[in-house]
Order: C-alpha cells, then structure tokens, then sequence
C-alpha cells in the first residue's frame, strides 16, 4: 500500500509557480492554513486559483492574493477579502466570477470527464459575455467548460492511513468534487486515524483519489473559527475597558 502520510516538506514539493489549484475554501474558514503558510514561505507565485470565496485577508487562499502570490480567481465572492478587490479594480488580479450551482458543475465536469455543462444560469448577464449560447426547445443556455487543475488542495477533518477522507458536517462543502478534478490531491487533515476506523458511511472521498495526507502540526482549531475569533476580541476589548 502507497505510503499516504507526508511532511509539510514533501507536501510543498508538489506545489510550484504557475499551478492552477483548488483549495477546500468558505471564506477562509475551511482551508489548509498550515499548506497555505508553507506556500507563503516558500513564495510560489503565479498561481490561479479555484476557490468557491476569496478568503479573507488573513484567512485561506485570501492570505496568497494578499500576498500576491495568485494572478488569476475563479470564484463565486470575493466580497469578505477586500484587498482582492482593490487588487481586482487595480489590474492586479484577474477574476472570473461564477455563479455558485455553475461552479460546481464545472469542476464536476472536469473530474467526470464531461465535455461541459449546459445551464440557463446567467443568460442575458455579464455571465453570458464570451460564452456560446445554445438554444434548446425554446430555452436559452450557456455552454460552461469544464474546470481541471493541476492540484487540489483540501482540509478534512480525519483521513486514515491509507488516504480515505472523512469532513465534518457541511466543511465537505465542494471539497469532494474537487477531488475528483485535480491531477494531484493533497488533504490537511485534524487527525489520522488507523485504516478501518472510518466506516464506508464515513468516506467523503476514497483513498485512491487522494496522493497525500498532511496531519496538521499546530494546535486544533474549530472548523468554523471567526466566531470564536470576533468573540475572543470583544472579550479583550471589554476587558481593556475594565
């Protein structure tokens, strides 16, 4: 069996200057903060990215476009990361806004192999601009392309040792199909657990889609930290006050 588990190191060599990449992303609350930190030492550049949000300044793959490390985005919001959109409105960064159901069955297509999808999503919208427009039994629909990337990168809540990958509640988010759209897969993970511990009702994403299982080196976090975080403040400002 392929060993899974990999360093931070072995992880960061897979990742290089001009990739396009997938992260496991909701507004910066569910993404590989440890990868992503390794990506800003290491000073990848040139990187399109495919996120559902933009992250936040200091949270997920909004910490690289601060950073200025991402050129291109294919996403659905940017609004919570406002320096992606001064860097958008200043030529900085180029983004793609897709609507949320298109985004994901875009990346769906690239990983089943689907030549593209057919959606009336965005006809007669800026959406529509440069894209063919087919009219089928008396209804307009636009012809979106598949999405592919070069790597994927998640944050699941436990994989076993074998690669097999279990997420949280609603953190699956769009990480499952991603997945299945990436040439190379890389999940940072909260805890490691031994191979039949997760049940088959357990597996998000099977262990031979997945190439590396990074356990997470720092102290535990919640999946969803900005409300701790936004109370941790008001609980330091109200303490300041005496």
């Amino acid at each position: 069996m392929k060993q899974k588990i990999a360093t931070l190191d072995q992880v960061l060599d897979q990742i290089h200057d001009g990739m396009t990449i997938m992260f496991g992303d909701l507004h910066g609350e569910i993404s590989p903060e440890e990868i992503i930190t390794g990506m800003i030492e290491k000073g990848v550049k040139d990187i399109t990215a495919v996120s559902v949000a933009a992250g936040q300044p200091d949270m997920g793959v909004g910490r690289l476009i601060a950073n200025h490390q991402v050129k291109k985005v294919l996403t659905s919001h940017i609004g919570l990361n406002p320096i992606a959109r001064d860097q958008m409105f200043a030529g900085e960064l180029e983004v793609e806004f897709i609507p949320q159901g298109t985004f994901a069955e875009r990346i769906r297509a690239g990983g089943y192999g689907l030549g593209g999808v057919l959606t009336p999503t965005g006809v007669g919208t800026d959406v529509e601009k440069g894209k063919q427009v087919m009219h089928l039994n008396g209804k307009d629909y636009l012809l979106e392309m598949p999405i592919h990337a070069d790597l994927a990168l998640l944050k699941a809540t436990k994989a076993d040792k074998a690669g097999n990958l279990y997420f949280r509640l609603t953190s699956i988010c769009c990480q499952d199909y991603m997945a299945m759209a990436a040439d190379t897969v890389i999940a940072e993970v909260e805890d490691v657990v031994e191979i039949g511990e997760l049940g088959p009702e357990d597996i998000d994403v099977p262990a031979p889609i997945v190439d590396f299982v990074y356990p997470r080196q720092g102290e535990k976090r919640p999946m969803y930290p900005s409300w701790a975080r936004q109370k941790a403040k008001a609980e330091a400002k109200a303490k300041a006050k005496g």
